[in-house]
């Protein structure tokens, strides 16, 4: 609790890029200049930045101030190993409070199975949404039903399996987790926007000194989630698109106070078509005749969004996540 407070009172910003010492050390992604460093009564040793300035940098910071990073649709083995493996190494580098990620299509590229879902827990991930390809993996159903890491979409029909919202807790507090699905080129769902105010009123009802809550809208047409994060900003902490697999250039946070993005982008193999084989996609496009769309292998990649809120939910920063699976040591994935 010491090392997490001083890191929060030390808080600050070089150039619009945030810097958090925490135990006093951060690495060289701060990306802040000899200059600034200096200025900021920073040190430069082993590629470490030493904060050693008497006075703290913006004492009165909320101690609830969290920083949350949410990963676009894991896809395949390709993005559920780079996944395991990167998970416990994130939270440490990036001293995350809450590690959230869309996981619909891990297994072979649809679905999840329940083996997946346990390791993805067990490697560090807080909560898991889904998506149109939710119950691809029927296995899944019973875990949808029993544990409440994760969410279905909550404009399916309330017959579906699985919990339209939850609440996980992190060290800077509890935070909302809630999926919705896009109605423009998907699969005919209820109005997301109706069901966004029913679960609000929910989470609302049940944990009324909860303030922090990221929204995952999975959906096919930018205007669809830049409608849904309008209709929400200032009312949530973060909307995220997914299911487009490519990540967008809108970053930003609404006048309300919500980060958005059209499209966290997907962890997995970028060179592909969405994830899936270059060669078996372009074959049938042109053909017409159907195979397998395979998962592709090369370039593997972890995409996402890191979020800043502070105390009242309200994003103080975003920031586009990219990072090569190569960058982390090999582990044994299941």
């Amino acid at each position: 609790m010491e090392i997490r407070q001083e890191a929060q009172i030390l808080l600050g910003r070089v150039n619009g890029h945030v810097f958090c010492p925490g135990a006093n050390v951060f690495p060289q992604p701060a990306r802040c200049n000899q200059a600034e460093t200096q200025t900021l009564g920073f040190s430069k040793s082993n590629n470490l930045f030493q904060f050693s300035l008497k006075q703290p940098l913006y004492a009165d910071l909320p101690l609830h101030f969290m920083r949350i990073l949410f990963l676009g649709d894991i896809v395949g083995k390709p993005g559920y190993s780079a996944v395991l493996r990167c998970a416990s190494v994130l939270r440490s580098e990036l001293r995350l409070d809450a590690l959230i990620a869309n996981a619909e299509n891990a297994s072979d590229g649809s679905g999840l199975m329940p083996r997946q879902f346990k390791r993805l827990m067990e490697a560090g991930i807080d909560a898991v949404t889904m998506g149109d390809h939710i119950y691809k993996c029927r296995d899944i159903i019973p875990v949808l039903k029993q544990d409440s890491r994760i969410v279905k979409p909550a404009n399916y029909p309330a017959d579906a399996s699985g919990r339209t919202w939850t609440v996980v807790k992190t060290s800077a507090g509890p935070i909302g987790v809630v999926s919705l699905m896009g109605r423009v080129f998907m699969r005919p769902v209820d109005c997301p926007m109706t069901a966004a105010d029913r679960v609000l009123e929910e989470i609302q009802h049940v944990h009324p000194q909860l303030r922090h809550i990221l929204v995952d809208v999975h959906a096919e047409a930018t205007s669809d989630k830049q409608t849904i994060a309008r209709y929400l900003d200032g009312r949530v902490t973060a909307v995220i698109g997914t299911h487009t697999h490519v990540p967008t250039a809108d970053l930003s946070i609404l006048p309300g106070g919500t980060a958005f993005q059209c499209d966290a982008g997907m962890c997995g193999p970028y060179f592909s078509i969405i994830g899936r084989d270059i060669q078996r996609v372009t074959s049938t496009t042109v053909s017409f005749e159907p195979v397998h769309f395979h998962v592709a292998t090369g370039d593997v990649r972890l995409c996402g969004v890191l979020i800043e809120a502070d105390a009242d939910g309200k994003a103080t920063a975003v920031d586009r996540f990219e990072r090569q699976a190569e960058d982390f040591p090999e582990k044994a994935d299941g």
